[in-house]
């Protein structure tokens, strides 16, 4: 088993307390599937979700009295020690969670002055701890992760995220999605946004492109991604993941590659619908 300093400790504590609520109500969800409301397990997922967030706030508090939080559900709570933040999704992968699909996610990182420093996705029902801090690398499960050595698009599988009701720039993504699958091995999406960065840093995807995703649903992966050798940006090559430039992540190999394909399905994104 690998080292694990103090601080993934805490947070994979976290983890693995929150996901025995999610596990238990994942399994109740599907005695709910029949003869239901929209409404009944819609509401059900969603008591799920701020139990999940409940746990985790207070054992990170416990553990981390002095810093600050960043939470899906209740937003920010400033802590005395501004250097430090959680940021923390409590079940990533919500609509699977909702139709009974077994790929969820909680999703934990710490952020240090401004920067992602520490993350954990824990996908509860496979029992998959990826887990990464700056400087001492990626592992899941206790094993070393590299994101994958694939150099050819041609051969490269990619992971995406489609915008749903509600959502805009759904021409913007058919176009993103035009120019990645005509010259690639693949594009899968399967609901979680934090175990699709997870998954690049271990080599099953090669890359990940995704618009409008918040600080929780990234943090973590970024750090995961970063530590397994991979290269993370927004979809213009920049820094602004946080703020609205999307994000996009891969092997160092790929990069600019899926860069430039994302580019050239948007020249103007802002006129995008």
């Amino acid at each position: 088993m690998a080292y694990r300093s103090p601080l993934l400790n805490v947070m994979t504590a976290a983890a693995l307390k929150a996901a025995k609520g999610l596990v238990r109500d994942f399994g109740e969800l599907e005695q709910l599937q029949v003869s239901v409301s929209k409404k009944g397990p819609a509401d059900f997922v969603s008591r799920a979700d701020h139990r999940s967030e409940s746990v985790l706030r207070a054992e990170l508090t416990k553990a981390r009295p002095t810093y600050g939080l960043l939470m899906e559900e209740s937003g920010l709570h400033p802590g005395s020690d501004t250097s430090n933040r959680w940021v923390v999704d409590p079940l990533d992968g919500t609509t699977n969670f909702l139709h009974g699909i077994p790929h969820f996610s909680i999703s934990i990182a710490l952020e240090r002055d401004g920067e992602p420093y520490a993350g954990v996705i824990y996908s509860p029902i496979p029992d998959e701890m990826f887990v990464a801090e700056k400087g001492t690398g990626a592992f899941l499960n206790g094993r070393r992760l590299r994101v994958s050595g694939r150099r050819n698009v041609e051969e490269a599988l990619f992971a995406t995220g489609i915008p749903f009701l509600g959502l805009a720039n759904h021409g913007l993504f058919l176009r993103q999605l035009g120019a990645v699958m005509a010259v690639s091995s693949g594009v899968r999406r399967y609901g979680s946004a934090a175990l699709d960065l997870a998954w690049v840093a271990a080599g099953r995807y090669d890359g990940f492109w995704e618009n409008g995703l918040n600080a929780w649903d990234i943090a973590a992966g970024i750090v995961l991604v970063r530590e397994a050798g991979g290269f993370v940006s927004d979809l213009a090559g920049g820094r602004k993941m946080f703020t609205g430039g999307g994000v996009l992540a891969s092997n160092t190999a790929l990069h600019e590659s899926l860069i430039g394909l994302v580019a050239q399905a948007s020249p103007h994104p802002a006129a995008a619908s």
